[in-house]
């Protein structure tokens, strides 16, 4: 069996931002397997000092363009928390129809575009233009009817312009929402239901792989906690939102200009795979099928099924936004205003689950309402230290194996995460010693 293994894979492809997977066993001790995180800093919060609560959630949408509609979200139910402002039910279900699209618009970007290349063995989407062209069409069209909930909701799919405290600046049309509905229960249904034929044909290509962990994410006791709950922690149960520091305890490591985080254990994981498994009972019966389907059970514990979670989730979210649809419709789009007129000044703490996972953000103002102090913790950064536990397990299971092999789990392993590297470093003052 080898003894001496290392491996250098510098700027992982098939991810959003750059990182680096390193890993060093000489005479057989592991002496390294991590990932490097090697984006700059970006300082989102500094951006945010001083800024007025009408211009917050439109400079947050820019942290990311793949979770624009889930950043914004999330810095709106921060704000009207600090400010008291209250939005009607409405604005709630317009919103949740918003999560929902937003995320399996990106699980299905993630799940088809960049990790199924794996299960085929291919580098990339682009060959499968040839030879899976009928599963390309079918993700395009999904992902296209995503962006759609987007642009009619929210005035465009990346950097929402409709979204604002209190409310929407311009609000959907019966018609428009009626148009939504039809394409989803038409079009919507019967792509997802073939793609899931085609991943469950696939999923034998998944490693086999178990490391038990903590899952966070947020939980909600009447749906599917996407859009609002408390913290669940597998390890250690419920608690509110407002303690989230308690929970994700960022800390620093040399190999990364992103924050780690760790609350139970040395690290926790977040996204699909954690929403699954502590919330699989409030799934809509479709999904349960489709997992069953894909031969995804809870808990499970391996992190390469976190892609399979994420497509349980498209057949979802599907379901909720055709039924979230149909009672506003069957209620009536309300001619609302947006409630911009703060009651109050001070803290406010909010979370949603974006598709990589739990995102949290945290305000204060003052009574100029302007911020004083701002705080986002990325899901990405959640994970990156249950990355590197994963990896140090890993290794040793498969070092038998060929260094080809090896090299192409651990570019899985990091991909099923599905990270958003660039969105995750939000570090400031930091002087790395070797």
């Amino acid at each position: 069996m080898r003894k001496d293994l290392n491996i250098n894979i510098h700027h992982l492809t098939r991810v959003e931002g750059h990182g680096n997977i390193v890993v060093n066993m000489t005479k057989g001790v592991l002496e390294k397997a991590q990932l490097e995180i090697v984006e700059p800093p970006r300082y989102f919060e500094a951006m945010l000092k001083e800024r007025n609560f009408h211009e917050v959630a439109i400079i947050t949408s820019r942290i990311c363009g793949i979770c624009s509609l889930g950043h914004q979200v999330t810095s709106l139910k921060a704000t009207e928390a600090a400010l008291g402002l209250e939005i009607t039910e409405q604005t709630e279900v317009l919103r949740k129809i918003l999560v929902d699209g937003a995320t399996f618009q990106s699980n299905i970007l993630h799940a088809l575009f960049l990790a199924t290349p794996d299960l085929i063995g291919v580098g990339s989407v682009f060959p499968l233009v040839n030879t899976h062209k009928d599963v390309v069409l079918a993700a395009l069209r999904l992902k296209r009817l995503a962006n759609d909930i987007g642009d009619v909701l929210s005035g465009r799919a990346i950097h929402p312009i409709r979204c604002v405290p209190g409310g929407f600046t311009m609000l959907p049309t019966e018609n428009e929402l009626e148009l939504l509905r039809n394409r989803l229960i038409n079009e919507g249904r019967r792509d997802a239901a073939f793609i899931m034929e085609v991943v469950a044909g696939l999923v034998d290509q998944i490693p086999v792989f178990c490391r038990d962990t903590e899952y966070i994410s947020l939980y909600h006791d009447k749906e599917y906690g996407l859009y609002d709950g408390r913290i669940c922690s597998s390890d250690t149960g419920l608690q509110p939102v407002e303690n989230y520091l308690d929970v994700t305890n960022e800390f620093v490591v040399s190999h990364s200009s992103s924050k780690h985080a760790k609350n139970n254990r040395s690290s926790y994981l977040v996204g699909a795979l954690a929403r699954f498994n502590n919330s699989y009972e409030l799934l809509r019966t479709e999904a349960k099928k489709a997992a069953e389907k894909l031969g995804l059970t809870a808990p499970c514990h391996n992190p390469y099924m976190n892609t399979v979670a994420q497509l349980v989730e498209v057949v979802h979210c599907i379901e909720e936004t055709i039924s979230r649809i149909e009672y506003l419709l069957s209620r009536g789009i309300r001619n609302e205003h947006p409630a911009q007129e703060p009651r109050h000044y001070g803290r406010g703490i909010a979370a949603t689950e974006v598709p990589r996972g739990i995102l949290f953000h945290d305000y204060t103002y003052n009574r100029q309402g302007s911020i004083e102090s701002a705080n986002c913790i990325i899901p990405t950064g959640q994970n990156l230290a249950n990355i590197d536990d994963d990896m140090k397990k890993l290794v040793p299971e498969i070092i038998g194996e060929s260094k080809e092999r090896i090299t192409k789990k651990l570019e899985m392993l990091v991909r099923a995460y599905d990270p958003c590297i660039s969105c995750s470093v939000h570090m400031l003052d930091v002087e790395f010693i070797e």
